[in-house]
C-alpha cells in the first residue's frame, strides 16, 4: 500500500524541538527497559526507522492498537497538526527496515498504511479505544494516516 497523505493546511501546534526529542529519547529508554508500557495513556512501542535522508536508525514512542488480524496499528497523527511526524516519511521511504521493541524484544516489521474500507474499520477500533484521536483528527484537514505494522518472519 502506499503512504500518500500530504501535509493539510490547518491544525495544532506540531510538537518538536530539543524537549521534544530528549522526552521521545526518556520514554523511548522507559519502554524498552519495561519491555513495553504506557504513554500517555496509550500501550506503547518504540517505533525504529530508518532516516529517509541520513540512513540513519531514528526511535520513536508511539501509542499502539491491535487489530484483529494479530498485527499493530499506529496513527500518523502529531497531535492533529497539519504535517505528517518525520517518522511517517521514513516508513514512507522504507517500509521493509521497520523494527518494533516491545515486550523486551525487538521485531522486524513491514509498515503498511491502510487506504479505504480497511482504514475505516481500523479507524473505528482506535478511536473507540482511545477518543482523543477523534479529536486529534478534528483539529486537522489531512487524514490521519492509519499504518499496520506486519511481523516479518
Amino acid at each position: 500500500m502506499s503512504f500518500d497523505t500530504r501535509a493539510g493546511t490547518r491544525g495544532a501546534r506540531q510538537p518538536k524541538g530539543r524537549l521534544l526529542r530528549w522526552m521521545n529519547t526518556l520514554m523511548a529508554r522507559r519502554i524498552g527497559r519495561r519491555g513495553g508500557g504506557k504513554f500517555m495513556g496509550f500501550d506503547a512501542l518504540v517505533l525504529r526507522t530508518v532516516g529517509r535522508k541520513s540512513g540513519v536508525e531514528r526511535t520513536t514512542p508511539v501509542g499502539w492498537f491491535a487489530a484483529p488480524d494479530g498485527s499493530r496499528l499506529i496513527v500518523a497523527s502529531a497531535a492533529g497538526a497539519p504535517g505528517n511526524p518525520a517518522w511517517y516519511y521514513n516508513l514512507a521511504a522504507n517500509p521493509d527496515k521497520v523494527r518494533i521493541d516491545l515486550d523486551g524484544r525487538t521485531i522486524d516489521v513491514r509498515a503498511e498504511q491502510l487506504h479505504g474500507p480497511e482504514r475505516d474499520e481500523a479507524w473505528k477500533l482506535i478511536t473507540t479505544a482511545s477518543p482523543r484521536f477523534a479529536e486529534y483528527q478534528v483539529k486537522t484537514d489531512r487524514e490521519l494516516p492509519v499504518i499496520r505494522l506486519v511481523e516479518r518472519s
